[in-house]
């Protein structure tokens, strides 16, 4: 019977102030000349501090991971695993998809564990690049697979709402590692199946 093997991941963020950044919203919004005294914005400062307090939280979690008894050795691949994260350059929304996948070697990981991982580091300030790296670096120290690959499309409200205003435009990011990035046969499979044109 396999045992099941579970890894902590990084460290809790620090404590959120909720008060303080409640006063701080209701500044914030004053600043830019929008009256917080109204009866359907008297609490928004109070929303909107919950509402970044959420968005900057991952859920904590452990990365369980199993015996490859059976030595199984071709990709897995959790594909469209819904993402939101904040530019952090605007601090304005950006949604998409992960597609998360390795190549196993002595472990296995519980399935669940690929979008838990892609949520941990999409709950904090980001750029998508650093995104997707941190997602397959992250995988790659703790599971020792024979490769990681992370193929991250996502929107960027601070794209398509402000400045440029390229709406619907799409940001396509990848990291591939070890054998997905080595070898041209592994790296095509992976990109096939996430069906990404490259």
């Amino acid at each position: 019977m396999s045992l099941n093997t579970a890894l902590p991941v990084v460290p809790a963020p620090a404590e959120i102030d909720l008060t303080a950044a409640e006063e701080a919203a209701g500044h914030f919004l004053r600043a830019l000349g929008v009256d917080t005294e109204g009866e359907s914005l008297r609490d928004t400062p109070r929303r909107m501090a919950k509402a970044y307090a959420d968005l900057f939280t991952p859920r904590p979690f452990d990365l369980t991971t199993f015996p490859n008894d059976e030595g199984y050795d071709e990709l897995v691949l959790a594909r469209s695993i819904p993402l939101r994260s904040v530019c952090e350059h605007h601090l304005l929304p950006f949604t998409g998809i992960a597609h998360v996948g390795y190549l196993p070697g002595e472990r296995i990981l519980g399935l669940s564990k690929l979008a838990r991982v892609t949520e941990h580091f999409a709950r904090r300030p980001q750029v998508q690049e650093r995104l997707t790296k941190q997602i397959a670096d992250w995988l790659d120290q703790r599971l020792s697979p024979k490769g990681v690959g992370v193929v991250i499309e996502a929107e960027h409200t601070c794209m398509t709402l402000r400045g440029v205003q390229a709406a619907g435009s799409t940001t396509v990011t990848s990291t591939l590692l070890g054998t997905l990035r080595s070898d041209a046969r592994s790296r095509q499979e992976f990109f096939a199946l996430t069906g990404v044109q490259r």
